[in-house]
């Protein structure tokens, strides 16, 4: 979907961006690199319909003479639509040569995080004034072993049923005002065995995936 915005507040988010610092090696910096501005140069720069029908006249002309122009850009992922459930996965390989390493680096994770800073001004589905979009984490995924071979194992959090969240998912509205992570007990599961514990060990772990729940 192309649109286009005002170039003052096209690059604009929900929260403001400037005011981060991000510790090397969060999850924050992980969306922050993610969602940092962009510049197209040279051989990245951008094909511009535009500056191509200045140059080149009507569109039915562009093809035969090939004269397209391409231009310098800005480019920026940003939310444009904040998710119920929020779903990261983590890039947990590197090259080495002609081979593939696993990255075993812990990545400092939150059980609520803000999307505000990652989400655009004018995000979808955040009522107008929020300067907010919080997210409490319900479930964590982790990989342990090498590139070729290894277990998953999971640790999840039992909670109750959260109707805010089922207004979100069913009908895309929600109430919530809850700013703290949902009350539950976590547990690892792997395989069949399944224990209790606590959430430092929860917030220790090497995280491959991580599931979040829209609180607001």
């Amino acid at each position: 979907e192309v649109s286009t915005d005002d170039p003052e507040t096209a690059f604009c988010t929900l929260a403001n961006r400037e005011e981060l610092n991000p510790e090397e090696g969060s999850i924050h910096h992980c969306l922050y690199q993610f969602t940092r501005n962009e510049t197209l140069t040279e051989t990245n720069k951008l094909l511009c319909d535009v500056c191509t029908q200045r140059h080149c006249g009507p569109k039915n002309n562009i093809k035969s003479e090939k004269k397209y122009v391409y231009t310098n850009a800005k480019k920026q992922m940003l939310i444009s639509l904040a998710p119920p459930i929020l779903t990261l996965h983590l890039k947990r390989f590197q090259h080495a040569g002609f081979n593939l390493r696993k990255v075993n680096r812990h990545i400092k994770f939150p059980e609520v995080i803000d999307l505000a800073p990652f989400c655009t001004a004018k995000c979808k589905n955040v009522a107008e004034g929020n300067t907010k979009v919080l997210y409490s984490l319900y479930g964590v995924v982790e990989h342990s072993g090498t590139m070729r071979s290894g277990h998953y194992t999971a640790y999840v959090k039992m909670r109750a049923m959260n109707n805010h969240l089922s207004d979100l998912v069913l009908r895309g509205q929600s109430q919530a005002l809850e700013t703290e992570p949902v009350k539950g007990q976590w547990f690892h599961i792997s395989d069949t065995h399944v224990q209790p514990v606590s959430v430092s060990k929860v917030l220790s772990s090497q995280a491959y995936l991580l599931f979040y729940e829209r609180l607001l």
